[in-house]
């Protein structure tokens, strides 16, 4: 790759890591916010699951109403949707219109790395697509790393407003990186429509590959939500130290990421087999680290290797399926993938939400467990058909 192209995946990177610091600081500020809102920590949880839902629904709408809108132009314009978006969680005094505030973040969220997944792929040799998406995506490790334990010691100190309105902040960088670093995409002869998404959805193997993706990230999602109380009153750490506790985390995310984006660069799915079996596994042993303070290092640190190092691997194997399967409706199939991501996402915090609710915080760990397992079955199975079908 030359160097103009790394810049210009370091440019998408850079807002990728604004866009992951909205979405996942309100993880460390989840107590926080409950507590000045007046709510539960329960229901400071649908924070998470109400943007994750309005991701998912939103993202393919409005990624094939828009398919006739120039890349560059539409990465730029959903940015600037982004930065407006967490201005109002800035001035947010209700639930109410801290909620609606994630709502208009998620959907510009949810298309932004839609689009920007396939750039990244279009600008690079086929054997680098892999890597290129897994560069992207670096930003959004980059910012559990520093963003989510900067915008949880900010909001700790400030107040979580001072947070969101920081983040904005980042989203003008990015804004202003985009814009100056990517070259005009070429605009698609054919460009994404409605029937499109129906055909995606109506196409088995897609559909297969969604369902892993979904798995996949709840399993993640259903313990993740709930780490910050998990690590106060599970594991006996102050609230002064989630913020370290939360860095720690992130360096492990990265270093899983970047690990996830080099077995993707040849056949996705073959390596994504170890990911899940190996995600499930550190998944169960939460159950035996997290209630020991020393070794619940050990539990945070195999948390993090393990939480994204899918995301590179599934974006691949889902825009190299529908480039083999439907390829008029490749910029769809990834904007259903990331809605796949936040499906899991709503679906393993809200499971999550209910063992927190009847049973305990540990019990999130084997539920989140289950759903890994489902995500190991499908990708043997989605494995064998490619095999099968002669896809790869």
């Amino acid at each position: 790759m030359t160097t103009k192209v790394y810049i210009a995946l370091l440019s998408l990177a850079i807002s990728a890591f604004a866009i992951g610091t909205t979405e996942f600081v309100i993880v460390g500020l989840l107590q926080t916010v409950a507590d000045d809102l007046s709510i539960s920590v329960t229901k400071a949880g649908t924070l998470i699951s109400g943007y994750a839902i309005a991701l998912a629904v939103g993202t393919p709408i409005v990624a094939a109403i828009s398919g006739r809108i120039p890349k560059k132009g539409f990465l730029l314009i959903l940015m600037i949707v982004f930065i407006l978006g967490n201005a109002l969680a800035a001035i947010a005094d209700t639930y109410e219109i801290l909620m609606i505030s994630r709502v208009i973040t998620a959907v510009a969220h949810g298309v932004f790395f839609a689009i920007a997944a396939t750039v990244a792929a279009d600008i690079v040799p086929e054997d680098k697509k892999g890597t290129a998406i897994s560069i992207m995506f670096t930003g959004l490790t980059v910012a559990t790393i520093a963003g989510v334990p900067l915008g949880t010691y900010v909001g700790q100190h400030y107040g979580w407003r001072a947070t969101f309105g920081a983040v904005a902040i980042l989203g003008l960088i990015g804004l202003v990186a985009n814009l100056f670093a990517v070259d005009k995409v070429k605009r698609q002869a054919n460009p994404p429509t409605l029937i499109d998404v129906g055909q995606l959805v109506r196409n088995k193997r897609i559909v297969l590959a969604l369902l892993m993706t979904a798995l996949g990230f709840g399993g993640t999602f259903a313990l993740f939500t709930y780490l910050t109380p998990i690590l106060q009153d599970i594991s006996g750490y102050s609230s002064g130290s989630i913020s370290l506790l939360l860095l720690v985390y992130g360096v492990a995310v990265a270093i899983g990421n970047i690990a996830g984006g080099k077995m993707a660069n040849q056949h996705p799915v073959r390596s994504l087999r170890f990911v899940f079996f190996l995600q499930g596994i550190v998944l169960l042993l939460q159950m035996v680290l997290l209630p020991s303070k020393s070794l619940s290092i050990v539990g945070i640190i195999l948390l993090g290797l393990f939480a994204f190092m899918m995301s590179p691997g599934v974006q691949a194997y889902i825009v190299t399926l529908a480039e083999k399967l439907v390829p008029s409706a490749i910029d769809i199939a990834s904007a259903l993938n990331i809605s796949a991501f936040n499906v899991g996402i709503a679906a393993g915090s809200t499971l999550g939400g209910a063992a927190v609710d009847y049973l305990t915080y540990l019990d999130t760990a084997w539920i989140g467990a289950i759903m890994v397992a489902f995500a190991f079955v499908l990708s043997v199975l989605n494995y064998k058909l490619d095999k099968k079908q002669k896809l790869f």
